[in-house]
């Protein structure tokens, strides 16, 4: 069992928890960027975090496959299904949209979890419960490793790891912008 202590100590350990002046996926600006790919370094940590993901889970969530947003998604959400002994998929962008590829399904009625690494606005979470729906699919609940906080795109129950309450700003109100500090833009949407 881990704690939200011990779950912050594995993030600053691998480094993940960075400062500076970051351009998020949602578009909105911090001043702190959490590389979950740094995690994913340590394969054995990522399993650690996902089995404790998996216990924290309520028994009603009881999901028949996890789903996982390319890019940022893939290792935790595999990692996730693997506790759970369910099957894995992943949705990617296509003509910037969210989208199943490689003959990838989700059966009417099936109860999907959807895994993510870090939510901020939950923008790429809503998309993958739509693509979800879409397909007659039931979204059963969201898990996170991390939550930045702030209100999210979607509804699904919502189940992070580890809360990290990061200030963000909209481009035009941000102060780094207003210093001409460079803007690093570390996420994997454009990809």
């Amino acid at each position: 069992m881990l704690t939200d202590t011990d779950i912050r100590g594995i993030l600053e350990e691998t480094d993940a928890i960075r400062r500076g002046h970051f351009q998020l996926t949602s578009g909105r600006h911090s001043d702190t960027y959490v590389q979950c790919a740094r995690v994913c370094e340590y394969p054995a940590v990522v399993s650690k975090l996902a089995t404790e993901a998996v216990r924290r889970l309520p028994a009603e969530v009881a999901p028949d496959l996890v789903i996982a947003p390319a890019v940022g998604g893939l290792v935790f959400g595999f990692a996730v299904a693997q506790a759970l002994d369910v099957r894995f998929i992943f949705t990617e962008r296509e003509g910037g949209a969210m989208t199943l590829r490689r003959a990838f399904e989700v059966a009417p009625g099936t109860r999907a979890l959807v895994v993510e690494d870090v939510v901020t606005t939950g923008g790429s979470v809503a998309e993958v419960c739509a693509v979800v729906e879409a397909c007659g699919g039931e979204v059963c609940g969201v898990v996170a490793l991390i939550d930045r906080g702030g209100e999210r795109a979607f509804d699904a129950p919502f189940y992070p790891l580890l809360t990290l309450e990061a200030a963000s700003w909209e481009p035009d109100e941000c102060r780094f912008c207003a210093d001409a500090m460079p803007l690093t833009s570390p996420g994997s949407r454009r990809l």
